[in-house]
């Protein structure tokens, strides 16, 4: 049965230490929950294996720069149009947290192979590429089926202990509405537990809407619920409200240093000095 939280701090908690946590990327409505993310801040969360699906942005960002991050495993961490994501970018400098280099593609097989139940997912199109050289738990075989020499990459299976995502509906039965963001549905079956933080309440069973119903995670697939309006913020959420580019600008500025991230922090993240 889904829990109803009353707070993000109640989704923030029931993240523990270490866990690998995948976050959704940062493209408009496609699930970004920064408002759950900061509420982690808050909590000093450590030793963290970010699951870029398939990229991060914003919300590693922040937590790497809290030192919240040991792994990340992604296609990309980029604030988009807004530049490049400064404090993993200074991570990378200093090697302060491990890169587990990937592909769209080959992270959405990998949690598809978690999703189905089987340990890994066959892909042909990393061969060649200098990803090989660097990703071990890759494995290059002869395809069996085949009766010349006909290399397949082999994926593991890809299970996150934690998704955390931010949806426009929920139900007071847990379900979510997602839209058209079917890789939310994907990383929801992969994963041990999913939260999800919503901008509003539906009142009644959205799967009972044929409206709704197609886009909908079923409760039974969601661990916990927390209303967040605005959660997806400073990114945007189509219908409720636009990418605020001027703020993702100024969080870029500021967070190319160290002393002007630790501002930005006291200013929009720490809770109980920004008063959000």
């Amino acid at each position: 049965m889904t829990s109803v939280f009353k707070s993000l701090n109640e989704i923030a908690e029931s993240i523990p230490d270490g866990s690998k946590l995948a976050l959704a990327p940062e493209y408009n409505g496609c699930g970004c929950a920064l408002a759950a993310v900061r509420a982690l801040v808050n909590h000093s969360p450590r030793d963290l294996h970010l699951i870029g699906v398939p990229a991060l942005g914003l919300q590693a960002d922040l937590l790497i720069g809290i030192n919240a991050v040991s792994k990340v495993e992604c296609a990309a961490v980029t604030l988009g149009e807004e530049g490049l994501a400064p404090r993993f970018s200074e991570a990378i400098r200093t090697g302060s947290i491990k890169i587990l280099d990937a592909t769209c593609p080959a992270i959405h097989g990998a949690l598809q192979a978690s999703e189905k139940g089987v340990p890994f997912m066959p892909m042909r199109g990393v061969l060649g590429t200098d990803l090989l050289k660097n990703r071990s738990d890759w494995t290059v075989i002869d395809n069996p089926f085949h009766q010349s020499n006909d290399p397949i990459v082999l994926l593991p299976a890809l299970k996150p202990d934690v998704a955390l995502f931010h949806s426009p509906l929920a139900d007071k039965e847990g379900n979510v509405w997602i839209g058209v963001h079917k890789e939310l549905m994907t990383l929801a079956h992969a994963s041990t537990e999913t939260f999800v933080s919503y901008e509003r309440f539906f009142n009644g069973n959205l799967l009972d809407d044929e409206k709704y119903a197609a886009g909908t995670i079923p409760a039974i697939y969601i661990t916990g619920i927390a209303e967040a309006e605005r959660g997806a913020w400073p990114i945007a959420l189509p219908n409720h409200y636009v990418r605020d580019v001027r703020h993702i600008r100024k969080y870029f500025e500021m967070a190319s240093s160290t002393t002007g991230f630790q501002k930005y922090l006291v200013e929009h993240v720490y809770t109980r000095i920004a008063g959000a």
